[in-house]
């Protein structure tokens, strides 16, 4: 049964794998380009928690403004979180760099799990799926398509989070010893394009024949998630401070560490994931309202009230004058991006 899952796996890889920039078609060898590992960690760690068709543009400027792990470890973490702007969970930019600059450090990505999991920012899953990919090393690549398939192909039914070792130890007995690189994306591909979360596409699966959840008749159950928690309401405020009859905008660069970290933005009332905002701005003056933009959080759903003035004060604190007609550039984080939109209409 093993051997037939993984030869039909690769089979149906060998004709259906999706082209993207990152990868090698079906059946190549690694590139001997130490280029290669630094692409396939790149775009690892763009596609946590991101889909496919968000990353294939910041991949593509990423590679441009920087093409070796070198060049990426010698920019500015501004430009770095600058670049990332509207990609999400902001901690990954800051890790890159971080890891971008150990890596320049050693004078090569290290290629196997072990030392690869000593990297910052890499856990397990990032440290499997370089190695598999760019080293062809067989290591156990689990993702959440990765973890879908598993769990409805041996119809593993214990809740998650508690099932995710009994789905690791299953993608241990099917996975092949040779192709580990293919072998791991086309999990990946089955799982994002066949064995959907909705709908599951059976009828096209190449693992049908073997799946035990699909005998069960029940695929679309598996894998078993926990019932998903409420989430708190916040309130705060943003402000957008112009000076030079509006033609520029105050900005700030938010602390490296919490909500947003090391991302450029409007001045805000302090609010949290944990906490409301205070609701006091960081000027006097007649401040006028413009509406409200909506964001959801990881843990937090946050309704942000946009506050104008104009003045020829400068506010407290570090910050910057930013041309307001160059709004686009400023690699604001996407709620403040938001915000700056719904000024922008207001004005």
């Amino acid at each position: 049964m093993t051997a037939s899952i993984s030869d039909n796996l690769l089979a149906w890889y060998d004709k259906h794998a999706r082209d993207l920039p990152w990868r090698v078609p079906p059946g190549s060898a690694a590139p001997n380009d130490p280029a290669f590992p630094y692409r396939v960690w790149l775009s690892e760690v763009m596609l946590q928690q991101t889909t496919v068709a968000a990353v294939k543009p910041y991949f593509a400027k990423f590679t441009a403004t920087w093409p070796t792990v070198e060049a990426l470890a010698s920019a500015s973490e501004e430009e770095v979180m600058a670049a990332w702007a509207g990609l999400g969970y902001y901690s990954r930019a800051r890790n890159l760099l971080k890891c971008a600059r150990a890596v320049a450090e050693l004078g090569r990505f290290p290629d196997t799990e072990a030392e690869l999991r000593k990297l910052p920012g890499l856990g397990d899953y990032t440290a499997a799926a370089i190695a598999a990919i760019a080293f062809g090393r067989r290591a156990v690549v689990v993702d959440a398509n990765v973890e879908r398939v598993v769990a409805r192909l041996f119809a593993i039914d214990e809740p998650l989070p508690k099932a995710r070792k009994a789905i690791r130890a299953a993608a241990d007995t099917i996975m092949p010893d040779a192709r580990s690189s293919d072998f791991a994306q086309a999990m990946m591909d089955l799982g994002s394009h066949i064995c959907t979360s909705r709908a599951p596409r059976c009828l096209l699966c190449p693992l049908a024949e073997a799946c035990a959840g699909r005998k069960a008749g029940e695929p679309e159950r598996l894998p078993v998630k926990p019932a998903k928690k409420a989430v708190p309401e916040r309130q705060g405020m943003a402000f957008w401070i112009t000076r030079a009859s509006g033609s520029e905008v105050w900005l700030v660069t938010r602390p490296g560490t919490g909500m947003l970290g090391g991302m450029r933005a409007l001045p805000d009332d302090g609010w949290t994931a944990r906490a409301d905002g205070s609701g006091a701005g960081p000027l006097a003056g007649e401040w006028r309202s413009l509406g409200a933009v909506r964001h959801g959080f990881t843990h937090a759903q946050l309704t942000l009230t946009v506050m104008a003035l104009e003045t020829a004060q400068e506010p407290d604190g570090e910050g910057v004058w930013w041309p307001v007609s160059q709004i686009g550039d400023a690699g604001l984080a996407t709620l403040f991006a938001k915000a700056a939109q719904l000024a922008l209409a207001a004005a």
